[in-house]
């Protein structure tokens, strides 16, 4: 492993601290009113309590060796051939499957133009392999390489993805699967389905140039405050907070110059002068409303959608037996779309969420945010069938094939009746319950964490606590082990937020809400989630929209010694 020399602050954290105390940035955090401790008083990522943690994970003795180039190409959709990165050449990264109590090592090689990491979203493991640049650890240079590894204990559907700038708006993503031994559910066959929305390499877009038509503004979009919410979901609630600007921070990386203030999607119209002639400015988009998402869709409009890499036009097919049952692991991997999901002709079992069981529900369909997965069981039909992502408020659709005997292929543009029969997830996602095995204890809450989502429209200062990120900000709060928080992210925007925490699973409204690292929080609404500090570190939590996080909506939740 490459020494770890320049994480938040070089100099501060060799001396033993977050990286903070030496240039003087610590606050109090999380409104709790107490003078903050001392830089040195905070857990580094490979900390002797990161490793006491670590140590006591589940370990079966088998250790799994994989390794990943990440390299710039031509990779076909099924028709289109773009240039753009990829790990190997392929779109979705090769699945990464291994069973609970591997020690998983991934080696790392980055044959890109510049720097990158790999994070592992959704698993709980050691601090120091989670991917996240100058937090975790220093990023892997261009030409460089990186072996990450760590022991994986929670079954579940997971994926992997770059953890620098919008990288995962290209091609860098793939599934993780962490098959459990004692696998409780019966079903015959197992599909991993890989939603994503697409433009680098089409006509010439990139995922940075269309950061950087964004960042122009998009003047008379007004200020970016949320109305109250009117679909209050368990543990969500509405709120009137006025939004708040953004600070004119750093992202991402380490000290560039401070970024133009970017804009939010736009109500409608056109591109404003500032914005129309700049490559990337055709990808904004324009009137994209969805009453599941709360009004705006969101910021980008994307040539194509995929499943498994492949667009409509050529669908994957994935060939069974009528009667089979079939486990679908539906991931979304997008950078700024939600999907929502059907199978035509079959209804769904619903039986996990973000690689958690829940007490199963029945579902026609399902709403996934970016970074969301969801697992389903379905009895195969005799014939062909469309396995459908459309994409929610964009008004086009990613198609796979489900075949069990013989039947007519049905169009590329089918979209079938179940994507509006009964839904699960998206903003009724506290209404679902955890499995027996998953629900929290009981146990008093000890600290309360709000952290309101702000933004404004017109700059796209996107941030948390009015506050955009930088590796050198203060932590947004302090952490102990061994108590049990209540973290609620507060929506001031007039756009929906996928919010994603990082080396935690939480509950959703509290104990007995279903077990998630991501949920979706609507304009003006509150989505309340407790966890226990049981995995000590500097963890991130953000917005997965990859244009929103780019551009301010993260920050780090510190443990304390």
């Amino acid at each position: 492993m490459s020494s770890f020399s320049n994480p938040l602050s070089r100099r501060a954290f060799l001396h033993g601290g977050l990286g903070l105390a030496g240039v003087g940035l610590l606050a109090a955090c999380g409104g709790q009113g107490s003078a903050p401790p001392p830089a040195a008083v905070l857990v580094t990522p490979d900390g002797p309590q990161v490793n006491a943690v670590d140590a006591s994970r589940y370990r079966d003795g088998v250790t799994r060796t994989f390794s990943y180039t990440a390299t710039p190409g031509m990779v076909d959709l099924g028709g289109p051939t773009v240039a753009t990165w990829s790990y190997d050449g392929v779109v979705p990264g090769h699945e990464l499957r291994v069973n609970a109590g591997d020690q998983v090592q991934v080696n790392v090689t980055n044959h890109l133009p510049q720097d990158t990491t790999m994070h592992w979203h959704g698993l709980a493991i050691r601090n120091n392999m989670d991917g996240v640049p100058y937090v975790t650890q220093n990023p892997i240079p261009a030409g460089g390489s990186f072996s990450y590894r760590y022991v994986v204990d929670e079954p579940g559907t997971y994926w992997y993805h770059p953890h620098v700038g919008v990288q995962f708006d290209r091609g860098l993503y793939g599934p993780l699967i962490i098959e459990d031994p004692h696998e409780p559910l019966s079903y015959d066959e197992d599909w991993t389905v890989v939603l994503d929305d697409w433009l680098d390499g089409v006509d010439g877009l990139t995922p940075e140039e269309v950061s950087a038509a964004l960042s122009k503004g998009m003047p008379g979009m007004g200020s970016g405050s949320a109305p109250p919410s009117s679909t209050p979901m368990p543990g969500m609630t509405g709120t009137t907070m006025p939004g708040m600007s953004g600070m004119n921070m750093p992202g991402m990386s380490p000290a560039p110059p401070s970024p133009a203030p970017m804009s939010g999607m736009p109500m409608g119209g056109s591109p404003s002068p500032s914005t129309g002639s700049m490559p990337g400015s055709s990808a904004i988009l324009m009137n994209g409303t969805s009453p599941l998402l709360g009004g705006d869709a969101g910021d980008v409009k994307y040539p194509y959608y995929l499943i498994n890499g492949r667009v409509p036009t050529a669908p994957v097919t994935f060939t069974s037996k009528p009667g089979s049952r079939v486990r679908i692991r539906f991931i979304n991997a997008g950078g700024d779309t939600a999907f929502r999901v059907a199978l035509g002709g079959h209804r769904m079992t619903v039986v996990h969420t973000d690689g958690h069981p829940i007490n199963p529900v029945q579902a026609d369909t399902l709403l996934l945010g970016m970074g969301e997965r969801y697992d389903v069981l379905v009895t195969l039909a005799d014939g062909v069938f469309p396995l459908v992502a459309l994409a929610e408020g964009k008004n086009q659709t990613a198609l796979a094939l489900v075949r069990t005997g013989n039947g007519a292929v049905p169009p590329a543009t089918v979209r079938p009746a179940e994507l509006n029969g009964t839904l699960v997830g998206g903003s009724q996602v506290g209404q679902l319950t955890a499995a027996s095995s998953e629900r929290l204890p009981a146990h008093t809450v000890n600290q309360t964490i709000p952290l309101t989502l702000t933004g404004d429209m017109q700059s796209y200062n996107w941030g948390i606590n009015g506050k955009r990120y930088s590796p050198t900000a203060p932590p947004l709060a302090i952490l102990t082990s061994g108590q049990r928080v209540r973290m609620t992210y507060i929506n001031t925007t007039t756009m929906w937020h996928p919010m994603h925490l990082h080396g935690h699973s939480f509950a959703v409204g509290g104990p007995g809400g279903p077990r998630k690292d991501t949920v979706i929080v609507l304009p003006g609404a509150s989505v309340s989630c407790e966890f226990d500090t049981d995995n000590p570190g500097l963890w991130v939590t953000h917005c997965h929209n990859v244009y929103h996080e780019n551009s301010g909506m993260m920050g780090v939740l510190a443990y304390r010694t």
